[in-house]
Order: structure tokens, then C-alpha cells, then sequence
């Protein structure tokens, strides 16, 4: 049974969680990947196979995949993350999003660093518990591997700026992380559009991302400036999250599920 035609509804999902342990499991989360991100969203990229159905890149190599199977579809891959530790970063040459965002503030912290990456559910999977499954295999690694500090690019669909001034500009003036966590993006796309006291910030938090939602409930923060992702059809903004600073109650809702 393929991602992409889970047999159940989500309401009786029985879910794992796991590390891909073969290439069969990578290119499972690829073939999920390539629904969402080209398929829904319009994305597109040099490694990606149209005609395998896979959104792949360079990077994949060096990441971890968490992958969220339902046990109830015969395993099919509904929800992935990808997770680059600062070592595989090493041996990658580079954090993905260091193309988009200067990360010399988060590398010179001393501090064990997580990037995540290609976070995306199947469309029958959203607004039901597969999100918490995953997010608590993610809580498991998070604290097997002692990480410290965990960042990644979280994107907007589209790249019409000014139909995003709202939201942007919200995440600018309510949002923007603390100054040794502020990261910048590298082509320097400004989020401080509308000033904060004309700002509907209901309507504009409204027009927010879930997941970047879900990050700032928990207490992560934005870096300085959106980068632009034309190829990608996206608008992306750098979100950290520093597991001090972390929302206790928010927190405990996704620490101590089975994880990979």
C-alpha cells in the first residue's frame, strides 16, 4: 500500500514511529515528500524524479528519516522528518539551510544542534493525532541524543510578499528570537512590513502555518528576515528553538512516546 492511498481513515490509525532502516523506507518518505511539497505545494528541484514520484536531495545521505507508519495500512508512510545532528553536519559539509540562513550564531554556541527538515503529513493524516505521534518520536531523539538547540526552515506557500506582509510582520514583532539565537537570512527578504500597531494580529496569526504555530506554542522563535524560495515556491522563515527555553506544559505532551 503506497502513502498515498492509506486503506483507513486517520480516526483508527494504529501509528509507529521509527528511524528508516532501508532504502525502501527512504524512498517511502521520498514518495510522501513528493505528494505534498511538488504535488500540492508546486515544488520542484534538481534531484527531484518526476518520474519515480520522488522528491529527493543531496542532503539525503547525511539526514536521519523519522517516519510515522500506520500499522492499520500495512505500514504505508504517512508523516516524515528529516534530522541532521551537528556531526552529520560535518560530514555533510553543511547544515541544508545554511544556503538560505547564516547559522554563525547557533554554530559558535557550543550547544548540541538539531536541524529539521521536510516535516509533512499525508492529507488524510492532518488535524488528527498523527501530528503528536510524530512530534513525540522527534521528543525521543531530541532527548537520546542530548540535543541542546534544535532549528530548520518553515515555509509559507507562495513567494507574493505582499500577500504575506501579515503574518510575516507578525512574526517579526511578536516572534523574533533573542539576539544570540537571531539568525539571519542570507538574501534578506524583510518581515517588518506592517507596523505592529496597524496589524490585525488575529487575522494574521490566522494565516500562520500550523506547524510554525505549533513551534511557537512550544516557545520557538524566528530568525531575522524571510528568504524567498522561488524554485521551491516557498517563503521561508528560520525557526529555533532552544529546549531551556521550551514551554513546560507544552513540552510534556510530546516527551516519552516509543521513538526510533
Amino acid at each position: 500500500m503506497s502513502a498515498q492511498q492509506p486503506s483507513r481513515s486517520r480516526q483508527t490509525s494504529d501509528f509507529s514511529v521509527r528511524l528508516a532502516r532501508s532504502e525502501a523506507d527512504i524512498e517511502a518518505a521520498q514518495r510522501l515528500r513528493y505528494a505534498v511539497f511538488v504535488e500540492e505545494l508546486g515544488g520542484d528541484g534538481p534531484m527531484v524524479d518526476h518520474a519515480a514520484r520522488l522528491e529527493r536531495d543531496r542532503f539525503d545521505p547525511f539526514f536521519d528519516h523519522l517516519i510515522l507508519c500506520d500499522e492499520q495500512s500495512e505500514g504505508a508512510v504517512v508523516g516524515v522528518y528529516r534530522l541532521l545532528r551537528d556531526d552529520q553536519a560535518e560530514a555533510a559539509g553543511q547544515f541544508y539551510s545554511e544556503d538560505e540562513f547564516d547559522l554563525t550564531l547557533l554554530r559558535q554556541s557550543g550547544r548540541r544542534l538539531l536541524e529539521l527538515g521536510r516535516s509533512c503529513l499525508h492529507r488524510d493524516y492532518r488535524g488528527g493525532s498523527a501530528l503528536l505521534h510524530l512530534w513525540q518520536g522527534l521528543g525521543d531523539y531530541v532527548q537520546r541524543h542530548g540535543i541542546e538547540i534544535l532549528f530548520g526552515v518553515a515555509s509559507f506557500h507562495g513567494t507574493n510578499i505582499p500577500a504575506l506582509a501579515e503574518p510575516l510582520s507578525l512574526l517579526h514583532h511578536r516572534h523574533l528570537a533573542p539576539p544570540e539565537l537571531r539568525v539571519r537570512a542570507r538574501v534578506f527578504q524583510p518581515m517588518d512590513l506592517i507596523p505592529e500597531d496597524q496589524l490585525d494580529r488575529r487575522a494574521a496569526m490566522l494565516r500562520v502555518p500550523a506547524l510554525i504555530k505549533s513551534y511557537l506554542r512550544l516557545g520557538g522563535f524566528v530568525g531575522e528576515g524571510a528568504f524567498v524560495d522561488h524554485a521551491f515556491n516557498t517563503t521561508d522563515v528560520c525557526l529555533v528553538m532552544d529546549t531551556a527555553r521550551l514551554d513546560p506544559q507544552q513540552s510534556r505532551r510530546y516527551a516519552g512516546a516509543p521513538g526510533a
